[in-house]
């Protein structure tokens, strides 16, 4: 896909990243809580998820989603206590080792320089989206963090992008957005934003097909800052004020 086409958002004005997937390799800290928890519960007759089911039915989907899939018939409680003790496995586990995706600091500078808007737009319960804002030492580089539970539906539904971009008072004409999955990027787009997605080679058409305006690697991936650099960016302004902030310490 053409870098072209994240042109249309200039001036750029607000930056909205998705948190799994896309600012941390979580997906093995995820995968290691759920396993253990449908293990204990005898899922699939006891036989171990392997990580491809994960992503093909689990990856970027809230834990409502996620519910109604492993476990129609459970009612509301039974869910509830099972995503709690998989949630804290989680956190346990992410705080022993969760990595951001390489050249995510570079690009939030980037990003804090310019004095755009930044919010984190999850799926993922509060909790733990700001524990792994917290690891990853963005928690004063985001003034917002919007999750899906807050929301009246989680992705694949634009309503977290479009209560992020009314909370920062954005135009969806000036967002941009990073995500890694396709309810992600289902979401994104439906909220009138284009949509850089993370992501290795085999799922790269799969994340063009829902719409993806863009799929890279990771943050170092030259098509990335080939397309940021024809936008235009710079507010003065702002970023002297954030440059004089603990965003410089990125």
């Amino acid at each position: 896909m053409e870098s072209s086409g994240i042109g249309r958002v200039a001036p750029l004005e607000a930056v909205l990243f998705d948190i799994d997937g896309t600012m941390a390799i979580s997906d093995p800290f995820h995968h290691r809580a759920t396993s253990e928890m449908l293990l204990k519960v005898g899922y699939n007759n006891g036989v171990p998820i392997t990580p491809e089911f994960g992503m093909a039915n689990m990856a970027g989907r809230s834990n409502e989603q996620i519910g109604r899939f492993l476990f129609p018939d459970w009612d509301q409680r039974r869910l509830d206590a099972f995503f709690a003790e998989k949630e804290a496995l989680f956190a346990r586990y992410a705080a022993e080792g969760l990595r951001e995706i390489a050249g995510l600091t570079p690009l939030c500078r980037w990003a804090a320089g310019r004095g755009l808007r930044r919010a984190a737009v999850t799926n993922a319960p509060r909790a733990n989206a700001e524990l792994m804002i917290s690891i990853l030492g963005l928690s004063d580089f985001f003034s917002l963090v919007v999750t899906a539970e807050e929301c009246g539906r989680s992705k694949p539904y634009p309503d977290p992008y479009l209560r992020a971009l009314d909370l920062l008072g954005v135009s969806p004409d000036h967002a941009l957005v990073f995500e890694d999955s396709t309810t992600g990027v289902q979401a994104g787009i439906a909220a009138g934003m284009p949509v850089v997605a993370i992501a290795e080679e085999s799922r790269e058409d799969k994340l063009l097909a829902v719409g993806a305006t863009l799929v890279i690697r990771d943050y170092e991936d030259p098509k990335l800052w080939a397309a940021l650099d024809k936008l235009d960016t710079t507010r003065p302004q702002a970023a002297a004020a954030e440059t004089n902030g603990k965003l410089t310490q990125l």
